[in-house]
């Protein structure tokens, strides 16, 4: 998996989000959507792309906090062991608004599409420039 320093992931070309939405809260489990905002707005700059995904799946497992802290080193090799998809395919971007920004160290912010700083880091020639997957095939 590709690790994000750098960068800027902009809104699905084919999105209809006119700003970054806070994903809904629903009954049940939580969404990874809903997964995913909660760690990366709470925790702007402090959460690498790898850790964002490893946080999600031990979520969506229900894993105890003492369980992951426990077996770590083996629960993240195991979970990065296959491929999987990265912050690209993220409902975030591609549905709800949100670009992604990451840091020269790798760590990621939410910037919704409709402010002044998604236009700037969209325009900054020092960042890497890569849209999130589109949510249909064209």
């Amino acid at each position: 998996m590709e690790s994000y320093r750098s960068t800027f992931i902009a809104v699905a070309p084919d999105t209809t989000a006119v700003a970054g939405t806070e994903p809904p809260e629903r009954s049940g489990p939580k969404t990874i959507a809903r997964l995913e905002y909660e760690l990366i707005s709470s925790q702007p700059y402090a959460l690498t792309q790898e850790e964002v995904l490893f946080r999600v799946h031990t979520a969506r497992r229900g894993l105890p906090s003492q369980e992951v802290s426990a077996r770590r080193s083996q629960l993240w090799n195991e979970f990065f062991s296959k491929p999987m998809a990265c912050l690209r395919a993220s409902p975030l971007p591609k549905t709800y608004g949100w670009g992604l920004h990451f840091d020269a160290k790798g760590r990621v912010a939410l910037v919704g599409v409709e402010s002044a700083e998604y236009r700037r880091l969209s325009a900054d020639a020092s960042l890497a420039q890569v849209p999130a997957m589109r949510s249909k095939r064209h």
